[in-house]
């Protein structure tokens, strides 16, 4: 009756001896030595690449419940769709990973199959969905956005709720107006116009603006080429993660489909093995 034993070989978890032998008598003798190599190379590069996704995954989460956690504080309206959309995307991304560092633990085939199935549906929802959304993200939007900021002009007549929102712009981006600069404003420019920066500034004499002190300085810049330029870039800076995104999730779809090819390999070599029928150099 054939018996199979299995060692390690210098504490290495990718190579094992196998000692075929036979029951004489009641005792083992050992009358050959198989050193055998674990095929599954892929196992520890996909382990570790999805311990960094499920890494991110987590984080995304994490950000997604304080932006939404804000959202509600502020009492800002935002489409329920789009949260649900965004947990439904971060929570299924933990569960792949997790099912996917399962299956190439314990060399589970089916949990792979899943794994794979998976990414192969989200990186192309996130490839489509990246290309039919980047015209109207990129441009429909951005054109969306300018055309709230004119609606604004005389700055001088506007409302409340639109000074704090265009005083918040004019600190950030380190500009002031909206077109023709600090003189958007009239005769009343806000602190936000103030400027420190030397190469940034324009110097308003007393007599350029009524009631402005002499020697006042402002921000030269209007703002509304600079924050539809910053608007772009975000966008672009989206959409590059987007697509970013669903080439990692293929990747990580080809290193699935190979590991389970080794694990498949292992396995048929392991029942050879087995069954003493193995003949050297078969695998």
């Amino acid at each position: 009756m054939p018996l199979l034993f299995q060692s390690q070989v210098c504490n290495s978890p990718n190579v094992f001896i196998m000692y075929p032998g036979w029951e004489r008598g009641g005792s083992m003798q050992r009358n050959a030595v198989v050193v055998v190599a674990d095929k599954t190379s892929l196992k520890r590069p996909f382990i570790f690449t999805n311990a960094v996704h499920m890494a991110l995954c987590f984080f995304m989460l994490m950000m997604t419940i304080a932006w939404h956690r804000d959202l509600i504080q502020t009492g800002k309206m935002v489409s329920t769709v789009s949260i649900v959309l965004m947990y439904i995307i971060e929570i299924s991304c933990l569960l792949l990973s997790v099912l996917g560092i399962f299956g190439a633990c314990k060399g589970k085939r089916w949990c792979l199959i899943l794994y794979a199935a998976g990414m192969a549906a989200a990186s192309q929802t996130i490839f489509v969905r990246t290309a039919l959304n980047y015209q109207d993200v990129y441009e429909k939007r951005v054109v969306r956005e300018e055309s709230k900021l004119l609606s604004m002009m005389p700055l001088s007549a506007t409302s409340k709720a639109n000074r704090t929102f265009l005083y918040s712009i004019q600190e950030e981006f380190e500009c002031c107006g909206l077109i023709e600069g600090y003189k958007d404003w009239g005769s009343s420019i806000p602190p936000s116009c103030n400027c420190q920066y030397p190469g940034k500034c324009i110097r308003l004499r007393g007599s350029a603006i009524l009631g402005a002190p002499k020697n006042h300085y402002v921000y030269q810049e209007p703002c509304l080429p600079i924050y539809v330029s910053e608007l772009k870039l975000a966008f672009s800076l989206t959409m590059g993660i987007q697509f970013g995104s669903g080439v990692f999730w293929v990747v990580l779809l080809v290193m699935s489909i190979k590991l389970m090819g080794q694990i498949k390999r292992k396995q048929e070599f392991m029942t050879l093995l087995q069954s003493n029928r193995y003949v050297p150099g078969a695998f």
